[in-house]
């Protein structure tokens, strides 16, 4: 199946520019650039569609290149945009729809009808898989180094099919297509959405320009920067300011400037080569930088500061205590005298950053030369493969680092090019879009099998929470079904021994992503036993009883007491994806990722919202630095409502 959805008729335009043009009119959901250089302008005017040879389209894409320079954008009526042109040079032309109400679509309905069908016959895994010796080989796909088995949830090959008639509806291809491409896709801060950008080769610059930068080049550029500067502190070539080489990083961050770096940090310690740990800092809690920063010796310690603003509260005040800390520290060992020339050169030595907002660098004591900048069409949460992912290169090294963006890039390119209804990464969002709005199920668990992507949960909830917890539209209007859901989770099998009841026998059902690898950076046997096969074991043994349960039949014929048989029945038919790995690489790291930053697209596109914004954040943020003042000033505290009156009332009374 192809890119799927019809095109609707462009409409009538004036061209007025004085030189040959390009003439570029909108149709229902793709940009049409017809060329006529041979027509001067003057024998176009009154000519209501000026037609030539088309250049450059790609049909159901909403960006087009236009080969320009010097552009005068000039706007009419119908939105329908003229550009001038004399040379060469590429300019993006963004335009982006008004999200479809998928309630509203066929696809959607047909959806509900053959949810309301499932139920009534009684959804049955374990007769599905009997019925169908094919089940298994159908819903299974390997990508990369993944193998995903989907068969173990509620879909039949109907669903499937409608599923993906669903995505149809929402013009999901085409949306996909134009987020590739640079379209300003954020609408409520008209910004492109290029994480993918992030991870192409460098022989693809030149391929997507973003408000007449050449994307893939800029991003190439940093890299290049990054990848010299940490084979300089690797090498131990650059030098503390006394001249010992750096052992230790500190990376302060929050959100997206920490939640990836953390998540990747843990992930891949095996491929740590360098003799150099790293510490993050976050939390604005004092607590979080004491305990980070106890043992470090400050003469071989490093610190990146992360802030693309420079402005973020929580960053910029623990740098500054951090760089309290550091002077001091270095004072005091002997490494500086504490002039402000010394104290300026251990700042230039000790410090650098990521951020763009480099007379904001400057002014902190940090050489610009020492900043590495993304870019307003990289969130947060989506950065992690960015600049901010510093810290990896340091400890990993460039190699490491580009078979991570290279993980990445596999992903994205299979879910472009593979069709809807064999895409498992478009259909692994869809089945979430099933769960939450047909199922009526609001929690996803996520529960790897591997420690060390302890972390990765952690970071899925700030990815998918952050960019689909949203109750309007992307235009503006309210959303027309539920949104979102609470991912969460644990490691097994610590898991087992926490949480897991609940999903085994709660009257919630919670679907469950379980991701495990065949092998391990350390393997090792109890006597004749192979530890890590007895861990996949559980991996292996959670999914088929969530699954197939238990009948009450099957517990008695254990010859289990009457009165406890009910305690002892697992339903079964309880959702479940397996994701299987060769091996935890960075590599594969760069492919999980991926794979849910597509999954939380795909959702936020049916459901029709802005998934790349985050104004839910604002408030608090806003309203903390009003409250703040209240704790001494009674003024302030005068102007709070009775609850935070008494919680400060309690502060003053118990701070000591």
């Amino acid at each position: 199946m192809g890119r799927c959805g019809p095109f609707g008729k462009g409409g009538e335009t004036t061209p007025s520019p004085s030189i040959p043009i390009y003439l570029i009119h909108f149709t229902r959901q793709r940009i049409i650039v017809r060329r006529n250089c041979a027509r001067t302008v003057e024998a176009a005017q009154g000519v209501k569609n000026v037609t030539g040879l088309p250049f450059g389209g790609v049909d159901g894409c909403v960006r087009i290149a236009v080969r320009l320079q010097g552009v005068e954008w000039r706007r009419y009526a119908w939105g329908r945009v003229i550009a001038a042109c004399t040379n060469n040079k590429e300019e993006t032309m963004p335009t982006v729809s008004t999200p479809v109400d998928a309630t509203t679509t066929p696809a959607w309905g047909a959806l509900q009808m053959h949810h309301d069908q499932l139920v009534e016959e009684g959804i049955d895994l374990k007769g599905w898989f009997a019925a169908d010796p094919d089940r298994v080989s159908k819903l299974s796909f390997e990508v990369g180094d993944l193998y995903f088995d989907l068969s173990k949830n509620l879909i039949t090959d109907e669903t499937v099919k409608l599923l993906a008639d669903l995505g149809c509806a929402v013009n999901l291809e085409e949306r996909r297509d134009a987020m590739y491409a640079g379209v300003h896709i954020n609408t409520t801060e008209d910004r492109a959405v290029l994480h993918t950008a992030l991870r192409r080769p460098k022989d693809q610059a030149g391929t997507v320009m973003v408000d007449g930068q050449d994307a893939v080049a800029d991003v190439h550029e940093v890299l290049d920067r990054m990848y010299a500067f940490a084979e300089n502190v690797r090498s131990g070539e650059w030098k503390g300011v006394s001249g010992k080489r750096i052992e230790h990083l500190v990376s302060i961050g929050i959100g997206g400037s920490d939640l990836g770096p953390v998540m990747a940090y843990e992930a891949l310690k095996p491929y740590a080569d360098s003799g150099i740990d790293c510490r993050y800092i976050s939390n604005i809690d004092p607590n979080d930088q004491a305990e980070k920063l106890k043992g470090l010796d400050p003469e071989t310690t490093l610190v990146i500061i992360v802030s693309k603003t420079f402005t973020t509260l929580e960053t910029l005040t623990n740098a500054r205590e951090v760089k309290a800390w550091m002077l001091e520290a270095l004072k005091n060992a002997g490494a500086i005298d504490g002039t402000p020339e010394q104290n300026a050169e251990a700042i230039k030595k000790h410090f650098v950053a990521v951020s763009t907002a480099l007379d904001l660098v400057a002014d902190f004591g940090i050489d610009p030369e020492n900043a590495f900048g993304f870019w307003s069409w990289v969130g947060g949460r989506y950065s992690v493969d960015s600049a901010v992912g510093l810290s990896l290169i340091v400890v990993y090294g460039p190699e490491r680092f580009q078979e991570f963006l290279a993980g990445f890039h596999a992903i994205d390119k299979y879910f472009q090019e593979t069709p809807l209804e064999e895409n498992v990464v478009a259909l692994m969002g869809l089945m979430n879009v099933w769960y939450v709005n047909f199922f009526g199920m609001k929690s996803h668990a996520v529960l790897p099998y591997t420690q060390y992507l302890h972390r990765f949960p952690a970071y899925l909830q700030q990815l998918t929470m952050e960019s689909n917890g949203k109750s309007v539209r992307w235009d503006g209007t309210p959303v027309t079904s539920g949104t979102g859901e609470v991912f969460w989770g644990e490691p097994g099998t610590n898991g087992q021994h926490a949480f897991y009841q609940l999903i085994h026998q709660g009257t919630e059902v919670i679907p469950a992503d379980f991701i495990a690898f065949a092998n391990t950076a350390n393997p090792a046997k109890d006597g004749d036993q192979d530890v890590h096969e007895l861990f996949l074991g559980n991996f292996l043994a959670q999914t088929k009883a969530l699954a197939f349960g238990k009948t009450a039949d099957e517990v008695r014929a254990e010859g289990t007491p009457e009165q406890i048989v009910p305690a002892r029945v697992f339903t079964g038919n309880r959702p479940t994806t397996s994701i299987f790995g060769d091996t935890l690489t960075p590599f594969a790291l760069g492919e999980l990722i991926a794979l849910y930053e597509h999954i939380t697209f795909v959702e936020g596109t049916v459901w029709g919202i802005d998934s790349y914004d985050q104004w839910g954040v604002e408030l608090g943020k806003q309203l903390a630095k009003q409250i703040t003042p209240a704790f001494h000033d009674d003024e302030a505290l005068a102007t709070q409502d009775a609850s935070t009156k008494g919680l400060i009332d309690f502060y003053r009374k118990h701070r000591k």
